[in-house]
């Protein structure tokens, strides 16, 4: 079975198509699918967006979508930048400019007010009306300035401090293995099957 990914973002493709490679079904990318629409991510909720996104591929493409919100809460900044991670600092979107934003909200924090987590939310939709919620949580520190040069987002400056780097600084699957993405996936995976069997019965 093909599950479409609900994101034109290439570093979100590679990560779900690797945390999730499995047997019995495919992560196909938006782009095998042309015209799909423009999903605004307007909710009030990780979860309310990744439902969105679901929803509106599933119904365009006739199969089942799965997409995702996911961001990062500051503790000192009362749980933002959340949905707004990717556009912090305003369009167009930039890691640079968000990253710049963040440390200079940040400024003169000592490391015990500098605590953060990612908050990933993947919903998967399919075509009968059937849905299926999972999140995953990684709690972490955002560090002074930019450290490694992998991942993207915020990840040179989230610090997972039971392995001392940022994300950017861990090899891709140690970092899918510990991330709030990969928890979620995780959630996913124990529940996934059940799901793609239940839409086999429903016919």
């Amino acid at each position: 079975m093909n599950i479409v990914l609900a994101t034109a973002n290439p570093h979100k493709l590679k990560e779900f198509q690797q945390i999730l490679a499995a047997d019995n079904f495919s992560i196909v990318p938006l782009s095998a699918f042309p015209g799909c629409p423009d999903v605004v991510e307007d909710g009030d909720s990780f979860e309310e967006n990744a439902l969105k996104k679901a929803r509106a591929i599933c119904s365009h493409t006739g199969c089942v979508a799965m997409a995702d919100d996911s961001g990062l809460e500051v503790d000192a900044l009362n749980g933002a930048p959340g949905i707004y991670s990717a556009r912090f600092a305003g369009e167009p979107r930039s890691d640079g400019r968000n990253i710049a934003l963040l440390l200079e909200r940040l400024h003169g924090a000592p490391p015990e007010q500098r605590g953060a987590q990612f908050r990933c939310v993947i919903a998967v939709v399919a075509p009968g009306g059937r849905e299926l919620v999972v999140q995953g949580l990684c709690r972490g520190r955002i560090t002074e300035a930019p450290v490694g040069s992998g991942g993207f987002g915020y990840d040179p400056v989230f610090l997972h401090e039971p392995s001392g780097r940022t994300f950017a600084e861990l090899p891709a699957k140690e970092k899918n293995s510990l991330s709030h993405r990969g928890r979620a996936a995780a959630a996913l995976r124990e529940l996934l099957p059940e799901f793609l069997k239940s839409l086999q019965a429903d016919g």
